[in-house]
């Protein structure tokens, strides 16, 4: 393929094997002059004044609270009773405000005061969701860099909606499974209406020697002015963290809102808007605290148990290195367990590596991807704010398999040999919500077929909504292409039965709000995270500097001559005349076929689909049928597409908003017309469904 000048490709970075190096992830710290300066809304400012000068609304307890351990026995003697209820599984407790015989909170509390700190401040020391009056007391705002200052204590969260940057200043702090600790870099949060909102948990400070209130006084120095820098200091104890929070805009957020439909997306959904925390420090940061009547990510007894589980496993070093693979219905919280275990993992070790078998909700591609990849980043949000191109990449181009489940196998076979066989660190593998009919048999070919060390298999309402895929199991269990005694893929096709292999089998219920039922809300279905994954693909194209968005029409394409490479629709029949009407303004996968294309003057068409690497999209935005040219827009490095000699076009399209409501149209807008009818013989796709029997057949 012809392209521009190349630019230089980055080297791979050898994995290392598996061990404890959280000291290695340890960055200088960020300094003020490090932070990005924006000016703050008027209003904002205005705001956030007179809130200074309010007095903090802080409840005071007048005589000895009831501990923790005694509040179930004490809400039933007691009839003047208050309680609060903690959020993230917490356990409810309930202060007694007659009641004399909680000797260990008084103590607590006259140690506290004895150190310099009022009674009142004990409330805020409490674990639980922090909102309201409590923000406005441990938050300060620095509004000359536009960031705030929050003071956390151990156990106590923040559940927020919206976007910003985290850097963990003083203790450690938790998020989605993933420890972020003082001097480490600052990490992006992304909490969109679209998926569970995020929760910033403090975590217990590992140094009980260090002097908490001279540390933190120097350390915020750097961020806030006098007054407010004394005002959180007093707040500072034993198990403190202190974060800075930032506002973020990246070219994948200007994108995604400079669409009418999205502009919303980082902001609570209509269900959450009467839970929303508006005056407090955070305002104008980009992130929207709630209260604790919303739940964030609820894990239960057997989530918690499954990752405790692999983790001591992974850190034991299990025989060789852990396989894990995950499987569920649609809508059980497969993916964002997936993503929690990969943060629980990234705590100790420096990277996981990661399968995808799930062809409609992809974690780092576009839908219709298989793909491996080496994650050594926490996954701080949605698929959509995290793409990236893998090591290694089939382009399936559909978001189902079940029209072609010999290719869909084929294709994950390719992809686990180009895994190195030497490499150390632990892999998991996705898989579909299909796990009835032919989608569990594709389940028991996959564990067969790859060295499952553990199966962790999700359900809810306290059943897996099919087969437990228990090593018992399996041994009579029939697959697409294998069958017992077969152990393996490899097996089936050799006649070397290998003797039976065992892996741990865990089963996870799913207890959170919704489970087995898909969203309804804006941006919640699947189709619609599709197509946030895809956008969040093209927003590559824009610049990373700040900006207005450039509309794609805009962008200047590549020249790629018809002979230069081959084009093939992989999901349907078209007539060999008809494939460039078919293939103009869509998504191609750009590809690299073994061969040489081979051209006697005209374009190269492929009459069957292949299974070769896929180095990312394009969109085909035209074809000059006279000089022998496709225009295509990809971010693809034009070093990279000097390899690419085959264009595949699959059933994943555009969104309609790109067509329909970029800004910058002026007239009539290319690609789209009124002027059409599927009422006309031939005007629609003509789907071929491959190796899919009927039910009467199977067993034949």
């Amino acid at each position: 393929m012809k392209v521009n000048k190349p630019a230089q490709v980055k080297g791979h970075v050898k994995s290392q094997k598996w061990k404890d190096v959280r000291g290695k992830r340890l960055r200088h710290p960020i300094s003020s002059s490090e932070l990005n300066s924006s000016p703050v809304m008027a209003k904002v400012i205005k705001e956030h004044q007179t809130s200074l000068k309010k007095k903090p609304s802080v409840k005071r307890l007048k005589n000895k609270a009831k501990s923790v351990s005694d509040s179930k026995k004490s809400a039933s003697q007691s009839g003047i009773n208050k309680s609060y209820t903690q959020a993230n599984g917490s356990s409810a407790f309930t202060i007694d405000m007659d009641s004399d015989d909680s000797q260990d909170w008084k103590e607590y509390s006259q140690s506290i005061h004895r150190n310099g700190v009022t009674l009142g401040d004990v409330e805020d020391a409490r674990p639980g969701r922090l909102d309201g009056d409590a923000l406005r007391y441990c938050a300060e705002r620095g509004d000359r860099l536009n960031h705030a200052v929050l003071v956390m204590q151990k156990d106590q969260s923040l559940c927020f909606r919206g976007k910003c940057f985290l850097t963990c200043l003083y203790g450690r702090v938790e998020v989605m499974g993933f420890t972020i600790e003082e001097g480490q870099q600052s990490y992006p949060l992304f909490s969109p209406a679209s998926h569970c909102p995020l929760t910033i948990r403090a975590l217990e400070n590992s140094d009980d020697t260090r002097d908490d209130k001279t540390e933190a006084s120097t350390i915020l120095r750097k961020y806030l002015p006098t007054a407010s820098r004394k005002k959180l200091v007093k707040r500072v104890m034993s198990n403190s963290s202190i974060i800075l929070l930032e506002p973020m805009e990246t070219p994948l957020t200007r994108f995604l809102s400079s669409f009418t439909d999205l502009s919303e997306l980082f902001s609570p959904p209509m269900s959450e808007l009467m839970s929303a925390v508006l005056d407090t420090p955070l305002n104008g940061l980009g992130m929207i605290p709630l209260v604790s009547a919303v739940e964030g990510l609820k894990t239960s007894k057997s989530y918690r148990d499954a990752l405790n589980t692999v983790v001591s496993a992974c850190r034991g070093d299990v025989d060789g290195c852990a396989v894990i693979l995950v499987c569920g219905t649609k809508n059980v919280g497969k993916s964002t367990f997936i993503r929690t275990l990969i943060n629980t993992l990234l705590n100790h070790t420096t990277s996981v590596d990661y399968l995808e078998g799930d062809l409609g909700q992809t974690e780092f591609t576009p839908a219709g991807c298989l793909s491996l990849s080496t994650v050594r980043e926490p996954l701080l949000g949605p698929p959509f704010t995290h793409q990236h191109t893998p090591e290694h990449m089939i382009y399936y181009g559909q978001s189902s398999c079940e029209s072609d489940l010999d290719r869909y196998l084929e294709s994950l076979k390719s992809l686990w040999r180009r895994r190195s066989q030497s490499r150390e660190t632990p892999i998991i593998v996705n898989t579909m919500g299909w796990v009835k009919g032919f989608g569990f048999q594709l389940l028991v070919d996959m564990i067969r077929f790859f060295p499952v060390s553990h199966v962790i298999q999700l359900g809810h309402s306290g059943t897996t909504q099919c087969p437990a895929l228990t090593p018992e199991f399996l041994r009579t269990a029939h697959g697409c292409q294998t069958h017992p005694p077969a152990q393996t893929a490899l097996d089936e096709f050799t006649e070397n039965h290998s003797p039976p292999r065992s892996y741990t089998h865990l089963i996870v219920q799913s207890e959170f709000q919704g489970v087995g039922r898909q969203g309804t809300a804006k941006h919640q279905r699947s189709n619609e995270h599709r197509e946030l994954s895809l956008l969040a693909y093209l927003s590559q194209l824009q610049s990373p500097d700040p900006g207005p968005v450039r509309p794609l029409h805009s962008l200047t394409p590549y020249q790629v001559p018809h002979k230069a490479v081959a084009l093939g629709v992989i999901h349907c029949e078209v007539v060999p005349s008809h494939m460039f009407y078919a293939a103009n303004a869509s998504l191609v996968g750009l590809c690299c076929l073994g061969e040489k294309v081979n051209s006697r003057g005209g374009p190269v068409l492929l009459s069957q689909a292949p299974i070769c690497p896929c180095v990312g999209f394009g969109v085909l935005r035209g074809i000059d049928m006279v000089q022998g040219l496709y225009f295509l827009l990809t971010p693809v490095d034009p070093s990279i597409l000097r390899k690419v000699n085959c264009l595949l076009l699959g059933a994943i399209s555009l969104p309609s908003c790109i067509l329909t409501t970029q800004s910058g149209f002026e007239g009539e807008m290319p690609y789209v017309t009124t002027d059409y009818s599927f009422d006309l013989t031939g005007a629609g796709k003509l789907r071929v469904f491959k190796g899919l029997m009927r039910p009467s057949q199977i067993g034949m």
